[in-house]
């Protein structure tokens, strides 16, 4: 009776439920488990000391990591001490968002092609080839891409949008700025693209109908909303059942001089963030990875979100 009295003393404390619960999932790392928890490295371990001393949780080495494992092949666990967790995690409000972020933990560990890609970038462009660059790359995409109704939110000048109007049906460009629509707009009309409409308005109330848009793309945009979740509402609003929305935004940072320099409002978001937000909106089939790392201080990282608006 002693050993279940001990072992049920170790769940008196939220942060070991924790654990637990994540490793109940999934065998996860220390750094995982860090940055799920977003706690301390120190902290986390001497949990996890506790638990394996328990017999709670076991470990093993996959190369640099120490990878952890709920239960003991030697020792089973009492089920009445199971049935004891999942009640203490059900009192813990943390439990659902660190579901959340074990999602995000493990698509990246999953993504192998991104490290690939990492390196091909890194590569790309440093050793002169005729011919090759990331514009033809892109333009080559673009016409593999179906004629859409496209949305590019915070469009600012419409780089972007102009290429977009290569190939898409129709190309709404929308910024808050009276100068940018101004220059975007003769740029257009001097280029021919009769399909490319800029409109002033924010990002957060775009002056586009309800349903009536394929694809809505937030390049670089949402980290100068004011309200980001209600720029990604609109999104919502202005799709069509079955439409997408595509994210590209600088990783949540600590580069406090952005504010000054880029005008920037928020300081990049977080992958739980933006997958939050993205899910209270009632977006589904979300996919987010990291696509690009900065070489030069201060390193500034790119995430990407897609996902779909129900059918």
């Amino acid at each position: 009776m002693s050993s279940i009295l001990k072992t049920l003393r170790l769940i008196g404390d939220p942060t070991r439920v924790r654990i637990l619960a994540l490793l109940q999932q999934e065998d996860l790392s220390v750094v995982e488990l860090q940055e799920i928890l977003s706690m301390g490295q120190s902290r986390i371990s001497s949990q996890l000391s506790q638990l394996k001393q328990a017999g709670l949780v076991s470990d093993r080495r996959s190369g640099k990591n120490i990878i952890y494992t709920f239960g003991n092949e030697a020792k089973p666990i009492d089920p009445r001490f199971l049935d004891t967790l999942d009640l203490a995690a059900s009192d813990i409000e943390e439990i659902s968002e660190d579901r959340a972020a074990l999602e995000l933990a493990v698509r990246k560990r999953k993504d192998s092609a991104r490290a690939y890609f990492d390196a091909l970038a890194g590569k790309f462009g440093k050793t002169y080839c005729p011919g090759r660059s990331w514009k033809a790359l892109a333009e080559t995409l673009l016409r593999l891409m179906p004629p859409m109704v496209i949305a590019d939110l915070g469009a600012g000048e419409g780089t972007f949008s102009q290429l977009l109007a290569q190939r898409a049906e129709k190309v709404i460009a929308v910024d808050n700025s009276k100068r940018m629509v101004e220059f975007g707009a003769r740029v257009a009309r001097e280029n021919g693209f009769k399909n490319l409409d800029y409109r002033l308005g924010d990002i957060e109330t775009p002056p586009i109908d309800d349903a009536v848009v394929d694809v809505a793309f937030f390049s670089q945009a949402l980290h100068h909303a004011q309200k980001p979740k209600e720029a990604i509402e609109a999104a919502y609003r202005i799709l069509k059942p079955g439409g997408k929305i595509v994210i590209l935004d600088l990783l949540k940072h600590t580069f406090e001089d952005a504010r000054e320099l880029y005008a920037d409002v928020w300081l990049g978001f977080s992958e739980l963030e933006v997958s939050r937000f993205l899910k209270d909106c009632g977006f589904e089939q979300i996919e987010i990875s990291l696509v690009d790392r900065e070489p030069e201080s201060p390193h500034f990282q790119t995430l990407m979100a897609i996902a779909e608006k129900p059918g």
